[in-house]
């Protein structure tokens, strides 16, 4: 009689528990379910909400670290990268503290004087004035403070798509006001003749459309829009004292300095940033900073000033 040699029986496995293999396929479709959801933000903002309360509820983390053989947590290739992602949802980064960066802008030298304006050739403008007004190329304040610096991020900063007011840049008394203005890229900019005399409208631009446009007196504003990132200085044809500065940025992180040469960028997320002062007459310098969440951070700028 044959007697057949039996096979060695493998080592079982440890079950996975019916209770752990429903847990994975949930873990899955709520995955699923996010994936399709990035697809649709730009159009369903209202539902943002609903994808952090899921994400809170289902708490992934903990549901995977339960399962044998399955990486913990977003280290899992699967999740790599989730937490950013969902991170770059608006409110799921308004549950980050944002950080706060002040600073002050001031000068070390003799900054350059100028005469006053002439307006003379243009009574209907000088009559606002008790006495020739200066220009506003150079505006220092006290403890050699200076005004007009536009601070902002020049890169670390993710771009941002404008959901904003409309900004009004006015022609009043042969000047304009404000003499610095800071837009994000798309943002209108209402250009308002408040005068009695004509004006013309020249925004000196070279990355974005230049153009010269004519406005009489009592009519309506001249809309500016740019799609594009650059500092733009605008003039009058018919009155050569009058210049402004319109800057575009591809994101809000940016300010000016008043007249104490204070500033603030708040809302930032935590990160790595290269932060810019930029002046129209002294030039530019920039700084990196490493700033946390909920952190407020101070930085200061000093701009090196000669008289000539």
């Amino acid at each position: 009689m044959f007697r057949f040699a039996t096979s060695p029986q493998l080592p079982k496995q440890p079950a996975v528990p019916a209770l752990l293999r429903l847990q994975l396929f949930a873990a899955l479709c709520v995955c699923v379910a996010v994936c399709c959801f990035l697809t649709l933000v730009p159009r369903a903002p209202r539902f943002t909400s609903r994808l952090i309360n899921l994400a809170r509820v289902t708490n992934l983390d903990r549901l995977t670290n339960s399962i044998p053989g399955f990486t913990p947590g977003f280290a899992n290739p699967f999740f790599a990268h989730s937490a950013s992602t969902l991170a770059a949802i608006p409110g799921v980064a308004a549950s980050v503290p944002p950080a706060v960066l002040n600073g002050r802008v001031t000068f070390d030298g003799t900054p350059k004087k100028y005469k006053p304006i002439d307006m003379s050739p243009e009574p209907n403008c000088a009559k606002f004035y008790t006495s020739s007004p200066m220009p506003e190329v150079s505006v220092t304040g006290p403890q050699n403070s200076l005004q007009n610096v536009i601070v902002y991020i020049s890169a670390g900063a993710p771009d941002e798509n404008f959901a904003g007011p409309v900004v009004h840049l006015n022609q009043r008394g042969c000047r304009y006001a404000p003499h610095v203005l800071t837009v994000q890229t798309n943002q209108e900019v209402w250009v308002q003749n408040d005068d009695t005399v004509a004006h013309s409208v020249h925004p000196m631009a070279h990355v974005n459309p230049e153009w010269n446009r004519s406005q009489p007196p009592g009519t309506p504003p001249v809309v500016i829009r740019y799609t594009q990132p650059e500092f733009i200085r605008v003039k009058c044809e018919l009155h050569p004292w009058m210049r402004s500065v319109l800057a575009v940025f591809k994101n809000s992180h940016h300010a000016i300095t008043d007249s104490n040469g204070d500033f603030t960028l708040p809302n930032l997320p935590p990160g790595k940033y290269t932060i810019t002062a930029w002046h129209e007459l002294y030039g530019a310098q920039s700084k990196e900073i490493t700033i946390a969440s909920g952190e407020n951070k101070d930085l200061n700028f000093v701009f090196k000033v000669t008289p000539y």
